[in-house]
């Protein structure tokens, strides 16, 4: 027995003919071209939406020369991307933004050299309108690919690398690092600490290099034996945290640049049999409420707005999409990088 006939779509001849109006008129609306009264462009979305009609991509895309899809490229595998609560919190923030705006997201990981060239090709092959990029390490060529590429970027944190066009700067949008470690290890010094150790993130990171510099602003003279690094990882802190102990026995503070990583630290301490925050206080640097407020104690913090930073990244690229104001129109200003403020949340931890 035969199964039921397939619904066939609504066509933009149908959507003309319900609107009483051209096929051209029609295509212009539903593909976001100018030139139709308003009266006319509003008989055709009305007929659009009685209809259902789906506008067709490639010829949208023909009008508009536009995709209306951003490329969201983080630089770690997919093991990394997928283990850390941090990823999810920033790409949720710009998937919102990009929805909001009715564009799609398109997320490209990358974990070596093959995947560089996969997605410096992807790029160039025209798919997307930008580019947001984030989790940078050093020398890593993604924006230069982006750039070959002729694809506007976003960088999330701040830029290593000097712009080569004075004309065109890096946009990007950052967090206060360095000011947010100042006043966490400010924090512990209040407390009374006076051994206060660091446990800094991958060093070919900008952000754990500010992180860094912000613990030295206020402790010049730490470093040495009360630095380690660590990786971002609960397990790369909890090795941080042996070798601290190991070398600097006495410490009685530690200041970790990442939530994380100061999981893994805390479970290592108690290992050891040091109360916290009695014998070692405990400061963290994200404020990810999943693992902050789970840890044992809840974990004193810097609080950062994940979510909210992926919005501006979002936001401010799809600014610099926009067709330029035309002649006689206000000026608009100028587009510029963001770095969005920190602050101290205080838990049981120090």
């Amino acid at each position: 027995m035969p199964g039921p006939r397939p619904v066939s779509r609504p066509t933009l001849e149908a959507v003309a003919a319900r609107a009483g109006v051209s096929r051209a008129t029609a295509s212009r609306v539903v593909n976001g071209g100018a030139g139709v009264r308003g009266p006319l462009a509003e008989r055709v979305r009305k007929a659009v939406e009685e209809l259902g009609y789906v506008p067709n991509q490639a010829a949208r895309t023909l009008v508009t020369r536009r995709n209306e899809a951003i490329a969201v490229v983080v630089a770690e595998p997919e093991a990394r991307f997928f283990a850390d609560p941090f990823f999810a919190r920033q790409v949720r923030g710009i998937s919102r933004e990009l929805t909001a705006h009715d564009n799609q997201l398109v997320l490209l990981l990358t974990g070596g050299e093959s995947d560089h060239e996969r997605v410096g090709r992807y790029l160039a092959g025209g798919h997307v309108d930008g580019a947001l990029i984030f989790s940078l390490h050093a020398d890593d060529p993604l924006t230069g690919l982006a750039g070959q590429a002729g694809v506007p970027v976003v960088v999330g944190g701040r830029p290593t690398w000097q712009d080569h066009d004075q004309g065109r700067r890096t946009l990007y949008v950052d967090c206060d690092n360095r000011g947010g470690a100042r006043d966490a290890v400010r924090h512990l010094l209040g407390l009374g600490r006076r051994r206060i150790a660091h446990i800094a993130g991958p060093l070919d990171q900008p952000a754990s290099v500010d992180r860094l510099n912000g613990f030295r602003d206020v402790l010049p003279e730490g470093g040495g034996t009360l630095i380690a690094e660590g990786d971002f990882t609960a397990e790369g802190g909890a090795r941080a945290m042996a070798a601290l102990l190991e070398r600097s026995p006495d410490l009685d503070a530690v200041f970790i640049a990442s939530d994380l990583m100061a999981s893994g630290a805390l479970h290592m301490l108690r290992t050891a049999g040091r109360r916290i925050p009695q014998d070692v206080a405990v400061v963290g640097f994200d404020d990810m409420i999943s693992v902050a407020e789970w840890t044992d104690p809840p974990l004193t913090t810097v609080h950062q707005d994940i979510e909210e930073m992926g919005r501006l990244m979002a936001r401010l690229l799809l600014r610099t999409l926009e067709p330029p104001a035309p002649a006689g129109a206000p000026a608009v200003p100028a587009l510029a990088s963001i770095v969005t403020p920190t602050r101290l949340v205080v838990r049981a931890s120090a």
